[in-house]
């Protein structure tokens, strides 16, 4: 099942609490800091709401492109990027479990680091990773120094002696 997590693979999707830099080129008004809610939305002036959640930060450019065109801007220049990434959670045999905030690059170790190390019970080789598949959660055990993604969900488990 792990492969079902290989991060190279499949390009970010943004969901809720991401927070994007959206500029569209010659409207200061527009170009702004922008949080996902929780429903997967954002919402410009003029334009209102959109739909964010499961689209790339490409796609979400284009979507944009689109609806500023159709009666706002003649030929609207957009680009967006993440500013800052959703939390991802850690939690099960570790020092202080919780929510954390997400890091690019960050691995199931650097998460134990985060959540101040492993307790004495802890399995120090292998966690199980949660994360949102294409719409639905998947559940995965995989090796300490696999790559983590925004809203990922890592347990510690538990060692046997």
């Amino acid at each position: 099942p792990a492969a079902v997590f290989d991060t190279l693979d499949h390009p970010y999707t943004v969901d809720a609490g991401d927070r994007m830099r959206i500029i569209v080129f010659g409207q200061p008004e527009l170009s702004n800091l922008y949080t996902v809610d929780p429903q997967g939305r954002i919402s410009l002036p003029l334009i209102g709401s959109v739909e964010v959640r499961g689209q790339t930060t490409a796609e979400v450019e284009g979507n944009l492109r689109g609806k500023l065109r159709s009666g706002f801007l003649r030929d609207p220049q957009v680009s967006i990027e993440i500013d800052t990434y959703r939390p991802f959670y850690i939690l099960g045999e570790v020092t202080t479990p919780g929510q954390y905030p997400f890091q690019f690059g960050m691995t199931a170790q650097t998460a134990v680091a985060l959540a101040t190390g492993y307790t004495p019970r802890a399995r120090s080789d292998m966690v199980e990773i949660t994360r949102n598949v294409s719409g639905r959660l998947v559940r995965s055990q995989v090796p300490i120094h696999h790559p983590l993604r925004p809203g990922d969900t890592v347990r510690v488990l538990e060692r046997w002696f």
